[in-house]
């Protein structure tokens, strides 16, 4: 199946460069491209990508307003795209927001073209994707520096999980992987991808990525711990 994507970046050049790297790509299919936030929710809206391709900041509208948009529609919009934000910081407050906002994650700009075509494949499936050599440290800090705001108490509702459900969201926080995860708990993968699928489901989670932020703002994992 061909991924629909969109890009949407204040720089002509960047747009260009992602879209001739992208559409080279047998199973990715550049479908439209916009210079702001608003464009972007504009066209989006309009071609109904899988991917969108987000620029952090950009005039008119930033990428973290328009992600907003984008994941939490008015009443009658039901395409629901995957958020990839991309940056040129490795540690950016937008970035926190948006995986609050329902991002699948973020990659920086400046990544290996092997690695923007491997994230959009990677979001596109349903997975989420955080640049690997920031993630822990910038899930950590934001998570501690910034707790939720105004909301009800997020530990309440890990009482609707399992102990062994629990467990599993602790150690995709940690940033272990599906295979990871596995070895740690000397279970066959396809039983942590069903864990994860339960896990998701009773917190009502979009994703990995909210996964991760859910178990630092509820408490269950704090920054610097390591799995037992």
């Amino acid at each position: 199946m061909t991924i629909r994507v969109i890009i949407v970046d204040d720089q002509a050049m960047v747009r260009a460069g992602f879209a001739a790297l992208l559409s080279a790509q047998a199973d990715i299919d550049v479908v439209g491209e916009a210079p702001d936030g608003r464009r972007g929710i504009e066209v989006s809206r309009s071609v109904h990508p899988d991917v969108v391709l987000m620029d952090v900041r950009m005039p008119e509208m930033d990428g973290l307003a328009a992600a907003r948009e984008l994941l939490n529609p008015p009443v009658g919009v039901t395409h629901l795209p995957k958020v990839l934000m991309l940056t040129t910081f490795d540690v950016d407050d937008y970035v926190y927001e948006a995986l609050r906002a329902g991002a699948s994650g973020f990659l920086l700009k400046d990544a290996p073209p092997a690695d923007l075509i491997a994230a959009v494949r990677i979001v596109a499936a349903g997975e989420a994707l955080l640049a690997p050599s920031v993630t822990r440290r910038l899930i950590a800090d934001f998570a501690q520096q910034r707790p939720a705001r105004g909301r009800k108490d997020p530990s309440l509702r890990l009482n609707g999980l399992t102990p062994r459900e629990t467990e599993v969201l602790e150690l995709i926080a940690r940033g272990l992987s599906n295979q990871e995860i596995a070895d740690h708990l000397v279970v066959a993968e396809q039983t942590v991808k069903t864990h994860i699928g339960r896990v998701l489901s009773k917190l009502s989670l979009r994703d990995r990525a909210q996964a991760v932020i859910f178990a630092y703002e509820s408490g269950l994992v704090t920054p610097g711990d390591a799995p037992a």
